[in-house]
This record gives structure tokens, C-alpha cells and sequence, in this order.
């Protein structure tokens, strides 16, 4: 029975921990097979040991995962520059109200002409809260995405060192061998018959 050296590492919930394969410290961390055939508890002090196994590194998801950082970056660039661009404009309009206001001031002596000025006043303050509020809740959603990211980037699938994974074959091997002989002895025709005739 020949498993390959390739384990994938899955994680447990802690009241399923168990101890580690090799230095029995309570762990989550499990590498198993991809087919399922053999898994073992691991800890991570194990997993980063050079010794012990290396991270088998996906080339292929390391462009994806680069090329996806990039696009993140080049959307954040796009989002600045058109949130800088609707701050200038917000800036202009707000100077040609005042000067509209300062010229109105001039023109208009009536106090209840001033007094509709100052309320398009405070709903224009009140837009620019409301906005800043949207502001800042898009990036608290674009920091919390980055955290989740930067967390998944641990490696996924190992190689067992040589004597490791010869170990394992070794009681898998083993493990096969008891369970055929235990169906050997189960079955009665194993044992030889009783001699029929007279010696």
C-alpha cells in the first residue's frame, strides 16, 4: 500500500484536539491525505520545523493570489483619486455658494430669504456627514477584507521529510498486514483438516 507525500493540513475545533504525533502536546492541526487513507495530529511548532516537512507551494495560486493583490491595489488607487476628485468638487460648489450667498446678501435685505439660505445651509452640512459616515464604513469593510486575506496566508499542503513519511508507510503497511491476518484466522478452511483414517 503506497500513499503519496502530499498532506493537506485541516484544522479542528479545540475540545477535538489531541496530541501531537510527535512530541504529544494537545493540538487542532491535522494532515491528512487527500484520499483520506492516513491522517495524524501535528502541531504547528512541527510544521514550520525544516525537519520534519516543508510547504508545498501552488505556483500557479501564488500568481492568482499576486495578481489579485494587484487589482486590489489598482482599485484602491482608482477609488482615491475619484474620492479626491469628488472632494474638489464638492470645494468648488461650495465657493460658488458662498459667493452666490454673498451676492444674494447684497441684493436681498429680507430676513426670511436669509433665514432659506441658511436651511439649504444645513442640508448640505448634513449630505457631507452622511458621506464622510459612507467614507469611512467602505473602508472598514476594505480593512477587514485585507485582515481575512493576510490570515490564509499560511501554507495549505505539505511533504512529509523522508523518515517521517517512511514511518507512516511503515504503519500503514503494518496496519494492513494485522487486518488480513485477523481475516485469516476467521476463516476456517486456513487451518488444516483432521486425517480421516486410521494411523
Amino acid at each position: 500500500m503506497s500513499i503519496p507525500n502530499r498532506w493537506h493540513l485541516r484544522r479542528v475545533a479545540d475540545p477535538s484536539s489531541k496530541p501531537c504525533y510527535v512530541c504529544y502536546k494537545p493540538t487542532a492541526s491535522v494532515l491528512i491525505t487527500a484520499d483520506n487513507k492516513d491522517f495524524f495530529y501535528v502541531c504547528n511548532g512541527h510544521l514550520t520545523d525544516k525537519g520534519f516537512c516543508s510547504p508545498i507551494v501552488d505556483q500557479e495560486a501564488l500568481q492568482k493570489q499576486a495578481q489579485e493583490a494587484a487589482r486590489a491595489r489598482e482599485i484602491e488607487k482608482v477609488k482615491a483619486e475619484y474620492e479626491a476628485k469628488q472632494k474638489k468638487k464638492k470645494e468648488e460648489k461650495k465657493k460658488e455658494k458662498e459667493k452666490e450667498k454673498e451676492k444674494e446678501k447684497e441684493k436681498e435685505e429680507d430676513q426670511e430669504k436669509s433665514k432659506d439660505n441658511d436651511d439649504s445651509d444645513a442640508d448640505g452640512k448634513a449630505e457631507k456627514v452622511a458621506e464622510s459616515a459612507d467614507t469611512t464604513e467602505s473602508l472598514k469593510v476594505q480593512e477587514d477584507s485585507t485582515s481575512g486575506e493576510k490570515s490564509e496566508d499560511t501554507p495549505r499542503i505539505f511533504a512529509l521529510n523522508k523518515a517521517f513519511y517512511q514511518m507512516r508507510l511503515h504503519r500503514l503497511r503494518s496496519a494492513d498486514l494485522a487486518k488480513r491476518n485477523r481475516e485469516r484466522l476467521r476463516n476456517p478452511t486456513v487451518f488444516p483438516s483432521v486425517p480421516a483414517g486410521d494411523p
